[in-house]
C-alpha cells in the first residue's frame, strides 16, 4: 500500500480511505475500511471520464454482483452516479497471480493444481451468471489465503451481447483468443483460452504465446502453437484443448473443473456453482 496523495479522497460513501493499492485503466484502487474496521478495496473512476466510461463502470459493478462471492471479490457497495463513481469490494489479502509468480517464481505441484481448479470454478460461476469476463489474466486473479479470486469485470459483457475487435482491441493481447483478433463474437470459449494461457504463465512465468510486441503475439495466437513448458499431465491436456483455434472445440469451464486432477479437488468442489 502507498500513502494517499493530495487530491485523493479521505472518505467515500461512509468508507474511510487509508491508502493506494494500485491504478488501472478505469481508475484508482484504494484500501479502505468500514465503520467497523473491516478492510475493503475501493475502486474510484478517474476524473474526467465520459459517459461511455461511466457506463462501463456501471456494468462492472452489475457484473461483479451477479457472480458467486466465493469465487470473486464480493461487491459491498457501489455509487455510479455521483461526482466520483466508486465500487467497494471485499478486500482479498493476497497478491495477484502476476505478482506472486514474479516474486516467488512459477507454481508447482499442488499449488498449481489448486490454482487451476479455483480459477476454472470461478469462470464456471461467471459463465453461469450469464457473463463473459473478456480480460481473464494473471493480474486479475488474486491469490488469497482461501484460494484464488477473479476480479476486474471492467470489460465484461453479458453472454447475449455481441462483441467485436474490429475497431479496437478490447483485452490484453497475450491472453486474447483468435476470434477476438478476427472481430468475431467473444463468448465463454474466449475466457477458457485465456484460462489456459494463464495456467501456462503460472507454470512457466510467461504466457503460452509470449508477451512481446502485439503483432508478434497476434501472429502466434492466430497461427502458432502454444508454449506450455512445465505444464504436465491432465492439466497440460486440458490447457491444450482450451487453446484450440476453433472456439467450438474448447471445453467449457464446468468440463475443465470436473476433469482436473483429483489431487486438486476436495473441498473446492463443495463450492462449485450448481
Amino acid at each position: 500500500m502507498e500513502p494517499l496523495r493530495p487530491g485523493d479522497p479521505s472518505r467515500l460513501g461512509g468508507f474511510r480511505i487509508l491508502g493506494r493499492l494500485g491504478e488501472g485503466g478505469q481508475g484508482m484502487v484504494y484500501l479502505g475500511e468500514t465503520g467497523g474496521g473491516k478492510p475493503v478495496a475501493v475502486k474510484v473512476m478517474h476524473r474526467g471520464g465520459d459517459e461511455r466510461a461511466r457506463a462501463r463502470f456501471v456494468r462492472e459493478a452489475a457484473a461483479a454482483r451477479r457472480v458467486a462471492g466465493s469465487c470473486t471479490a464480493a461487491v459491498v457497495a457501489a455509487e455510479a452516479y455521483g461526482d466520483r463513481p466508486f465500487i467497494v469490494c471485499e478486500y482479498i489479502a493476497g497478491p495477484s497471480l502476476r505478482e506472486l509468480v514474479r516474486r516467488q517464481g512459477p507454481r508447482r505441484g499442488g499449488d498449481l493444481d489448486r490454482l487451476a481448479l479455483g480459477t476454472a470454478t470461478a469462470l464456471a460461476a461467471v459463465h453461469q451468471a450469464g457473463i463473459v469476463h473478456r480480460d481473464f489474466k494473471p493480474a486479475n486473479v488474486l491469490v488469497g489465503p482461501d484460494g484464488p479470486r477473479v476480479i476486474d469485470f471492467g470489460i465484461a459483457r453479458e453472454l447475449e451481447a455481441s462483441t467485436s475487435a474490429t475497431s479496437q482491441l478490447i483485452g490484453t493481447p497475450s491472453y486474447m483468443a483468435p476470434e477476438q483478433f478476427a472481430g468475431e463474437r467473444a463468448g465463454p470459449p474466449a475466457d477458457m483460452f485465456a484460462w489456459a494461457t494463464t495456467m501456462a504463465y503460472a507454470a512457466n512465468g510467461s504466457p503460452a504465446f509470449g508477451d512481446d510486441t502485439i503483432p508478434a503475439v497476434m501472429r502466434r495466437i492466430l497461427d502458432g502453437d502454444p508454449e506450455l513448458g512445465r505444464l504436465t499431465g491432465r492439466l497440460r491436456a486440458l490447457a491444450t484443448a482450451c487453446l484450440a483455434k476453433d472456439p467450438a472445440l474448447r471445453p467449457d469451464a464446468r468440463q475443465v473443473m470436473c476433469d482436473l486432477p483429483a489431487a486438486a479437488t476436495g473441498s473446492r468442489r463443495a463450492h462449485a456453482p450448481g
